[in-house]
């Protein structure tokens, strides 16, 4: 098959499809579900691939709400297309996964479609529980993408991007115990669990005016007590250690273990810390895919900018995929400059025309993308060099 002609039929295939592309991408927005919870995008997604007549595993990996679709035969590059679907805690989809996942399916159904002809093989992975939850590394650990050639997907945001600034990170929960005591009457006889936290959190405050630029440090305080006059007996602070790589975060952890032990100290609590498992690798971008990217980009008339200051900062568990096969996550405009991800003015993006043209041009892309894997076999060979020697 000629690979011009297979883009445009690929192409010409998503503009079919657009309208139940985007009924989907709306269906997810109207119901956002938390990490692992998604079981209406879940049932939506495997139900529209099982109507295309794709054999899809619900269920797969040990999660009830990931899934994975299959298509096409032989033993040509297989390309994971990769669907998120979570949404965030009261803000529903403000980091618009319910495009991430409408143009993943849609990306997936059109190279279905062309997937015999062509002689490639595609899987529509659904991988829950970004927003947190690790759900790719899980899937990772029970086999998933182990024979894929190729990952990608593309993550909505308010600039037309190559690459997400994506730095690994580790979650950690710090549990203070102290002992109660009546706050007026005997306030000797306690040992104030929040006051532990609350130096903790200082502590913290301090240090961050001592790390690297691209390093981070955020937290919240999800336990300080049950009533004023009691001295609280136990505090709860939540945190996300963020750095370079998984190497670079360790010692900052280090660090950040030491601020909370301080404040324990200084109080005369007890101090559990938990680390979150699994922590995020960085993005290990393939720069032969992103060219490719980058080319099919341009021909459904988008463009990326390259301003240092247009860049969006976080953590992806797509970073770990990112290191076992080689992978891409660009990033699509959907919403203007001034209007960041993980913010509710972002949800309504989400869901309105801007949301609904990255849906299908980022199925075009994506299928395009896989395309040049399938039928450009020099495409194929130099990711996998430049993987290796990455």
């Amino acid at each position: 098959m000629e690979i011009t002609e297979a883009k445009q039929r690929a192409c010409d295939e998503i503009d079919r499809l657009a309208p139940e592309l985007l009924d989907v991408s709306h269906r997810i927005h109207e119901r956002p579900e938390l990490c692992f919870e998604e079981h209406h995008a879940h049932d939506l997604l495997t139900g529209v691939l099982v109507d295309h007549g794709l054999a899809v595993q619900r269920g797969a990996y040990g999660l009830e709400t990931a899934f994975e679709a299959r298509a096409g035969d032989g033993d040509g590059p297989l390309v994971a297309v990769v669907c998120e679907y979570d949404a965030l805690p009261g803000i529903g989809h403000a980091c618009g996964h319910n495009i991430i996942a409408a143009s993943g399916l849609g990306a997936g159904l059109a190279l279905a479609a062309l997937a015999d002809e062509a002689g490639g093989r595609v899987a529509v992975m659904g991988t829950p529980a970004e927003e947190g939850g690790g759900g790719k590394e899980i899937m990772l650990r029970a086999g998933a993408f182990s024979d894929a050639d190729a990952a990608m997907m593309i993550h909505p945001a308010n600039h037309e991007l190559k690459v997400f600034h994506a730095v690994a990170v580790q979650r950690l929960n710090a549990r203070y115990t102290g002992a109660a005591a009546h706050a007026a009457a005997a306030p000797e006889k306690g040992r104030n669990a929040l006051d532990a936290a609350v130096l903790g959190y200082n502590a913290i405050a301090a240090l961050r005016q001592h790390i690297r630029d691209d390093e981070r440090i955020h937290g919240i305080f999800i336990d300080g007590g049950t009533k004023a006059n009691i001295v609280p007996v136990t505090a709860e602070t939540e945190w996300y250690v963020r750095s370079t790589n998984l190497s670079t975060v360790e010692p900052l952890k280090e660090r950040v273990a030491a601020c909370l032990q301080a404040g324990a100290d200084a109080a005369g609590c007890e101090l559990d810390i938990e680390w979150g498992d699994p922590a995020y690798a960085d993005m290990n971008d393939n720069p032969v895919l992103l060219d490719r990217y980058l080319d099919n980009l341009a021909a459904v008339g988008r463009e990326p900018i390259s301003r240092p200051d247009a860049r969006v900062v976080g953590s992806t568990d797509m970073g770990n995929v990112s290191y076992a096969v080689p992978s891409i996550h660009p990033m699509v405009k959907v919403a203007p400059d001034d209007v960041a991800i993980h913010t509710p003015a972002f949800a309504e993006y989400a869901r309105g025309p801007e949301g609904d043209s990255a849906v299908i041009d980022g199925a075009k892309v994506l299928a395009m993308t896989a395309l040049d894997c399938w039928l450009d076999a020099s495409a194929m060979a130099a990711a996998r060099a430049a993987f290796a020697a990455s």
